[in-house]
């Protein structure tokens, strides 16, 4: 079976002046453009191809690996918008259409919009819907507290960031968990550390760990910069919560506690330069 929106691993059938026919176990054929064929694709090798619609809503077949498939969201850019919607770049020859009715507000040429690509099963082809809302939550996630997960970070709330989980469900990453930059588009593993009752999910971008292993790592890490920063680092108990982020990406709560780890197995010594490494 050759699955439009996806990647198919598919065997070279014939050749034609224009390219090569490929094929699944089935006989089914879709043509790969003779600018995509090279020197290793002979008659029964397999190649790993990405099936589409090209302009005439024709499938045919590409070498080239889009920036996301079917049933996946993705952060994408208006590379052209007119009357029968809004055309994004996802990295192949063909632009991928926004029909009007999927845009949550017009799409203007120039910016980047979460959208959730499908097939539409009215006129089979693929499309993309910035309504992502709505092909969210469908399922009853199955995850437990540690499970990792992939997510792509999707937009802005009060208490976090919301984020897009296994192209799935709704999950959050709490701003007073998490201690690095995030903006809208970026994709990253994170961690489950909880399933709410509404089937949205809690997430981490460390895997769950008890409090004390939390703090014997970053006392860890504390004590690592200290070394290669020549025995001295210019942070104390003392120093604001701003820059306690910036350089260990936690939070001042946990970096205290750390310290006082690192303290009281005399380790090190506070004063104020800051951490002075005890050599024995």
């Amino acid at each position: 079976m050759i699955n439009l929106g996806k990647r198919n691993i598919l065997t070279v059938a014939r050749a034609v002046d224009f390219g090569v026919y490929v094929s699944d176990e089935a006989g089914n054929e879709v043509l790969l453009p003779a600018r995509y064929v090279d020197e290793s694709m002979s008659i029964g090798s397999e190649v790993d191809v990405f099936v589409y619609n090209d302009s005439e809503d024709r499938l045919v077949a590409t070498t080239e690996v889009p920036l996301a498939m079917v049933n996946e969201v993705a952060y994408l850019e208006v590379v052209d918008a007119g009357r029968i919607g809004a055309f994004l770049d996802w990295g192949l020859a063909k632009d991928l259409l926004v029909p009007l009715r999927e845009q949550k507000t017009p799409m203007r040429v120039g910016k980047k919009y979460p959208v959730y690509i499908y097939l539409d099963n009215a006129s089979g082809r693929i499309v993309a819907s910035a309504k992502i809302e709505k092909f969210l939550g469908n399922v009853i996630p199955r995850y437990k507290r540690g499970d990792r997960v992939n997510i792509m970070i999707w937009k802005p709330a009060e208490i976090g960031m919301q984020c897009v989980v296994d192209n799935l469900h709704k999950g959050m990453l709490y701003d007073n968990q998490t201690f690095r930059f995030l903006q809208p588009g970026m994709k990253m593993e994170a961690w489950v550390s909880k399933v709410r009752d509404d089937g949205k999910i809690d997430l981490r971008l460390d895997p769950p760990r008890s409090g004390r292993e939390r703090s014997e790592r970053l006392a860890d890490t504390i004590l690592r910069a200290i070394v290669d920063n020549h025995g001295v680092l210019e942070l104390t108990d003392r120093s604001s919560p701003d820059e306690i982020k910036r350089t260990f990406q936690c939070s001042k709560r946990d970096f205290k506690q750390a310290v006082g780890h690192l303290l009281k197995s005399k380790k090190i010594e506070q004063t104020q330069r800051g951490l002075i490494l005890l050599t024995e």
